[in-house]
């Protein structure tokens, strides 16, 4: 169907309990497709797939810190095994310790690390053997405009978010042959919780950078991903979509 160009499919969702990530899983719900769901919060999991069953798609909801070791493995088999199968992934799961470099503990860059790129390569790794096989898969990584331009307070963030961008044009390369896209999003500023906590002025100034002068929505992060699900994507590989409103070009 025109306007349920994923139905049949399945997309796993990582971060899914709220912001972009939340918005990822209903849009690509609204547009046909089954939905596997993995976030940290088991009662915010159920609401958003309450969400996703009233559109009149399938919904698994799997609770999961995928900072942890294996638990990103763990993730894409319980999906898989609820679903059926994984024909598409969004690894959108992220957190950020915001400090200048020297004050940095060393804890928390290894918990941005394992977060936003360790867990990453886990998920992929975990389910791409499956889209070997069908030869078929829709892979989207969510990276930040962070990763590509800085930014001061976030060299943990910034290096995880970059490791994405060379992680997903690698794997881009090596599953091209077996007509499995990889691609990387980058948003910029995004009215979610993680943007709202900054402060005000500095929020302030982000913003009279942007060339469409106002914050993105979640929305249009979810409207991205589900263009390079579905059929529209499907000559779009080892690329990086800035969904930033012009900050970064």
């Amino acid at each position: 169907m025109i306007d349920r160009p994923l139905a049949g499919k399945v997309t796993l969702v990582t971060g899914a309990s709220r912001g972009i990530g939340r918005s990822i899983a209903l849009a690509a719900a609204g547009a046909g497709s089954d939905v596997a769901l993995v976030a940290r919060d088991p009662a915010r999991l159920a609401e958003v797939g309450d969400e996703a069953r009233a559109l009149g798609v399938r919904a698994h909801e799997c609770a999961s810190d995928l900072a942890l070791p294996g638990a990103a493995e763990r993730a894409v088999e319980s999906c898989a095994g609820a679903m059926g199968a994984v024909h598409h992934l969004v690894a959108n799961a992220g957190v950020t310790h915001d400090q200048l470099l020297m004050r940095l503990k060393p804890a928390d860059w290894d918990h941005v690390i394992a977060t936003n790129l360790t867990a990453s390569f886990g998920l992929c790794r975990a389910a791409v053997a499956a889209m070997v096989r069908a030869r078929y898969g829709r892979i989207v990584l969510i990276s930040s405009i962070s990763g590509m331009m800085g930014n001061p307070g976030q060299s943990a963030y910034a290096a995880s978010k970059a490791g994405l961008v060379g992680l997903g044009r690698s794997l881009a390369r090596e599953v091209g042959s077996r007509s499995i896209t990889v691609n990387v999003v980058a948003p910029g500023l995004i009215d979610t919780d993680m943007v709202r906590a900054m402060p005000e002025k500095a929020r302030e100034a982000l913003v009279s950078n942007i060339p469409l002068g106002r914050l993105g929505a979640p929305e249009d992060v979810a409207a991205a991903v589900v263009y390079l699900l579905g059929p529209g994507g499907a000559y779009v590989t080892g690329t990086i979509l800035n969904v930033s409103g012009g900050l970064y070009m």
